[in-house]
């Protein structure tokens, strides 16, 4: 297959990976910041926490459910894109991805159903108790899938036998450090995500003088705290991560005796990281930079809760401060998989070899209906979170008793 194929193969899975990505982080945070509001709600039966519940809830099924079909989707491409790559690591890196599947989607897609349709119907205990398993299994999803991407990162614990890899120790494979820092490192990415969201919200409807004002108060409480709380360990763990980046992202001489390896090995190959993988750490860094004047604002601004109410300013830099995690993620994303290149699995698996043999056509077909269909999904999903978030609490449907049914009216007299 053509260069042309490989390349739109490519694109094709970094914008639906990429997409799919920024759907994780904010259900990874709302979840728990929902989560957090219902224990309290319940624990002291706080009238306004259980609204917040409800709004804030109700932003995440609408990023959770939309955020599905982006996830379901994508997977199609590891059969229809990279089957070199599933025949010869399907049976290390299929693990995690079933283990994901079986143990952790399921089971927080059903708990999560139960959270939705059990208001007001089941216990209040044993419902905040459906929130924290739907919460616990987003994580847990989320670092099966990390378990898989740091096996492509940094392959441990198989060999292999007749040109396919075979795994052979698990615990080197769920505790490889390139997929446990990663958990870490999105999972507080996760919190910095939706923090910023619930602050940006909360200061649109402030800067609008809201009526709803001890209830964006709170929530704009909540988001700034989990930003501040939450910036620093993103930072620590993502440096942390540079002890186990392939030297050829980094330049050096480690870098050059790494290129001279993968040549003997290997053949001639252009082995170094691409430059787009320097600009999106670049990139990356300058958002964490900015976000971290932000959280520095921030800390200035909680003990004073007049000021979070009355700071116009104030309201308009949360607003646009809320794309900041999605830039930092995206590119930090592109920074950890391009400079990969030309690896899939690196020193194991090039990308060219991991491509399906399937012609150009039909790539090219696919990455037309999959970059239409993800495109629409991103603004439905834009356009959706936008519509709720300024309606307020008074329009939150999520757990509201339906419209009691009324009594049939008989014309005429007795």
């Amino acid at each position: 297959m053509g260069a042309d194929a490989l390349l739109l193969a490519r694109i094709q899975f970094a914008l639906t990976a990429g997409t799919h990505f920024m759907f994780v982080a904010l259900t990874l945070g709302l979840a728990t910041l929902v989560a957090l509001m219902q224990t309290r709600a319940t624990v002291s039966g706080s009238a306004v926490h259980a609204r917040m519940v409800r709004f804030w809830g109700q932003l995440y099924v609408i990023n959770y459910a939309v955020g599905i079909v982006t996830g379901l989707v994508m997977e199609f491409q590891f059969g229809l894109n990279w089957a070199g790559m599933s025949r010869m690591t399907g049976g290390v890196f299929g693990v995690p991805l079933a283990m994901e599947t079986i143990v952790a989607f399921f089971v927080e897609s059903t708990f999560l159903g139960l959270w939705i349709f059990g208001w007001d119907r089941l216990n209040r205990w044993l419902h905040l108790g459906l929130i924290w398993v739907v919460t616990l299994t987003a994580y847990l999803s989320a670092y099966f899938i990390l378990v898989a991407n740091g096996w492509l990162q940094r392959p441990v614990g198989f060999e292999m036998v007749d040109g396919a890899a075979r795994l052979t120790d698990a615990a080197a494979l769920l505790t490889n450090p390139t997929a446990v820092l990663a958990f870490f490192h999105v999972l507080f990415g996760g919190f910095l995500t939706a923090g910023f969201f619930m602050a940006g919200v909360s200061g649109y409807h402030l800067l609008r003088r809201t009526a709803e004002v001890e209830f964006f108060r709170r929530s704009m409480r909540v988001g700034l705290l989990t930003v501040v709380l939450s910036v620093m360990p993103v930072v620590i763990f993502g440096g942390v991560q540079f002890a186990y980046v392939q030297p050829t992202k980094l330049g050096g001489e480690s870098a050059a005796a790494e290129v001279a390896r993968f040549t003997a090995r290997f053949g001639p190959d252009e082995y170094m990281a691409p430059g787009l993988a320097g600009a999106g750490e670049a990139l990356m860094m300058t958002m964490w930079s900015l976000m971290m004047l932000v959280a520095a604002v921030a800390l200035v601004k909680l003990p004073f809760g007049g000021w979070l109410v009355r700071g116009r300013v104030f309201h308009v830099l949360m607003i646009v401060s809320v794309p900041l995690p999605y830039v930092a993620m995206v590119s930090g994303w592109v920074f950890r998989e391009v400079g990969r290149q030309p690896w899939v699995v690196y020193g194991l698996l090039k990308t060219r070899d991991a491509l399906s043999d399937v012609g150009s056509g039909t790539v090219v077909a696919s990455f037309a209906a999959f970059t239409v269909l993800f495109g629409v999904l991103f603004v439905v999903n834009a356009w959706l979170l936008v519509r709720f978030a300024r309606r307020g609490p008074e329009g939150a449907g999520l757990g509201a008793s339906p419209p009691a049914e009324q009594a049939p009216v008989l014309s005429g007299t007795l």
